[in-house]
């Protein structure tokens, strides 16, 4: 079988940091065809906000904005602000006039993370593999398509576009507030993550038959988080790449010197979650930019709405050539706990774009 490595990660992923400045439109420049773009307020407690090609730009009538920490169904409104365009260099924030907390408030420091589908200049493409039709936006040399679909509240496969298998498919009900709802391969065909929950992610049929993705299709069950009859549905699918990618799990050892997780390539972008206990275990969020070199101490928590954690903390080291983790924490490094992860890379460890050295 062939293999797509990506050397140059920057054309696909991007991680961005600025400071607010109460001005309102203001476009935040990626160098990335930004299809799907995940933004927080880092110094304050609001909420993590996602918006893709695929549903389309927000407006003050129709927000589109989707929460990462919350069941809440896609926004319907959001005169405070909201991101108002998506092109293949940046995204434009826009602001009510006195509501600049939440996109680029004075004394506020904010992140975005965008990925690259198949171009914010192209349209979704109808796709006929599943027995429900879906619409996506599919890049295949990086592995991630955007796949919107109606649910039908019966057992049905969904054509997701990346000819390669997804070994994550995450999906939310745009339609009703219902939990966000992650297939991960470390978790198996039978468990679901939910990125806005931080209980035990469930193992329940319902969600995706039991049935693990395959080249062309990822499986739905009858639960209303992934399939509800009559519903409108968006699912964000990454398949690995060498070079970019690298989705799988490790196992705590309970000490400072934690696990080492290969990935093959300088992480960019980490995220962590604990599935094998029900103690409320959060999501956590590591980026390399945020400070910017070793030891790591700024985390933030997906499924929640707080400020990013800071300042006298341990938690990673990126390297090279993956991530090692420093600290002992439930939801980080527990003896024997079972975590999942997803990784995105700087680029290719021994390329001409990084030295094959530690940071």
């Amino acid at each position: 079988m062939a293999y797509t490595t990506i050397n140059k990660s920057a054309d696909y992923f991007s991680v961005n940091l600025w400071a607010g400045n109460n001005t309102s439109p203001r476009t935040i420049t990626t160098n990335v065809d930004n299809d799907l773009v995940w933004v927080k307020n880092r110094s304050h407690a609001y909420s993590h906000y996602l918006l893709d090609s695929v549903r389309g730009v927000g407006t003050y009538s129709d927000g589109k904005q989707l929460r990462a920490d919350s069941s809440s169904a896609e926004i319907s409104s959001i005169s405070n602000g909201y991101i108002s365009g998506l092109s293949s260099t940046g995204f434009t924030l826009t602001t009510g006039t006195s509501d600049f907390e939440r996109l680029n408030a004075n004394g506020m420091t904010y992140g975005a993370w965008t990925w690259r589908a198949n171009g914010t200049g192209s349209s979704a493409s109808s796709n006929t593999d599943g027995s429900i039709t879906s619409n996506v936006s599919a890049n295949t040399t990086a592995g991630f398509s955007i796949v919107s679909y109606t649910g039908t509240g019966s057992n049905a496969t969904v054509g997701h576009g990346l000819g390669a298998v997804p070994k994550v498919v995450l999906v939310k009900n745009r339609s009703s507030a219902r939990n966000w709802a992650m297939y991960h391969a470390a978790g198996g065909n039978t468990r679901s993550f939910p990125l806005d929950l931080n209980t035990q992610p469930p193992t329940n049929s319902a969600y995706w038959n039991n049935t693990t993705p395959t080249s062309s299709v990822f499986t739905v069950s009858t639960g209303n988080d992934v399939n509800e009859s009559g519903d409108n549905m968006i699912a964000y699918c990454f398949a690995e790449k060498l070079g970019y990618s690298k989705f799988g799990g490790y196992t705590g050892n309970g000490n400072a010197d934690g696990p080492f997780v290969y990935t093959g390539f300088a992480p960019a972008f980490v995220i962590t979650r604990r599935y094998d206990i029900n103690d409320n275990t959060n999501w956590i969020l590591l980026d390399n930019k945020n400070p910017g070199y070793n030891v790591i101490n700024e985390q933030i928590k997906p499924n929640l709405n707080e400020a990013e954690d800071s300042g006298n903390y341990t938690f990673a080291d990126f390297y090279s050539n993956g991530f090692k983790l420093r600290n002992t924490a439930l939801d980080k490094n527990a003896s024997g706990g079972s975590y999942a992860y997803l990784a995105f890379g700087q680029s290719l460890v021994g390329t001409n774009n990084i030295p094959a050295t530690a940071r």
